[in-house]
């Protein structure tokens, strides 16, 4: 069964519980910052932090007011970062979230370029222990939010949702929590009357939704984002190492995991 997360921003309180639960989970370092005059921190997500609050300063008939934007993978249902992979290190699941081969993941960065998010990140095969990574090292690799995996089968939620003292943060089937984030904006509209369901359909639909209470903009996030046209990947541009591994059968060519739908070059070898 599909799953999905639902982050209900009415009830965010920016404690960043769920960043610090990321990271102690995935044994993932901290990163060193600087005072920019803001308490958001760190400014932006990287292979070491793969959740975080954002927060967001608008004005509202006259008065201030700041909106906390959970940015983490929206774990699409038709991705962008899965269409770009030229490698098809990124495939679906069938609980709903983008896993990522770090085996078969060269480094390239196209799903860094393209996701309409800005999520995934290059960085060391060995930011964490948790992962390992044993063809060719040391090299790049894409990093992003794959929920807990090991926590869903041991039917735990992700660490996140668990550490939330808000329930800002919710996790279950994804018909499910459809329903609740619905319920829940009828609750809320009387306070926040600009309140909407973000994810629902916008990508064949997120499996990470969002209850918000102003508009999308106001919150950070694309208003309509979509597959696009992307320029081919030159396979001249394969690291010698995977051509190798190729070649003696180390890794297939295609992943028994994946399907050539899923992929906007579902051919390409570097043989």
């Amino acid at each position: 069964m599909e799953k999905a997360m639902l982050f209900d921003s009415s009830k965010c309180i920016a404690c960043r519980a769920c960043q610090s639960a990321c990271k102690q989970w995935w044994e993932l370092p901290s990163t060193k910052t600087t005072n920019r005059g803001n308490i958001e921190n760190p400014p932006e997500l990287g292979p070491e932090t793969w959740n975080k609050i954002n927060f967001h300063e608008f004005e509202n008939n006259g008065t201030l007011k700041w909106q906390f934007t959970r940015q983490a993978c929206m774990q699409c249902t038709t991705a962008v970062c899965v269409w770009v992979c030229p490698t098809y290190a990124l495939v679906y699941s069938e609980n709903g979230h983008i896993d990522v081969n770090y085996e078969r993941c060269i480094g390239c960065g196209r799903c860094v370029e393209f996701c309409p998010f800005e999520i995934p990140k290059l960085g060391s095969f060995n930011v964490t222990p948790r992962i390992s990574v044993n063809t060719f090292t040391p090299r790049l690799i894409a990093y992003k939010c794959i929920w807990c995996q090991d926590r869903l089968k041991a039917g735990l939620v992700p660490a996140c949702v668990k550490t939330c003292p808000t329930e800002a943060l919710q996790f279950g089937e994804r018909s499910e929590i459809v329903e609740l984030a619905k319920i829940r904006i009828a609750f809320i509209q009387g306070k926040y009357p600009n309140a909407n369901l973000y994810g629902e359909d916008i990508l064949g639909g997120l499996h990470v939704l969002y209850v918000l209470t102003e508009s999308p903009r106001d919150h950070g996030l694309p208003l309509a984002p979509e597959i696009v046209e992307y320029p081919p990947f030159d396979p001249s541009n394969y690291p010698d190492w995977y051509f190798d591994a190729i070649k003696e059968g180390e890794l297939s060519i295609f992943p028994n995991n994946a399907k050539r739908e899923w992929y906007m070059e579902p051919d390409l070898t570097p043989l």
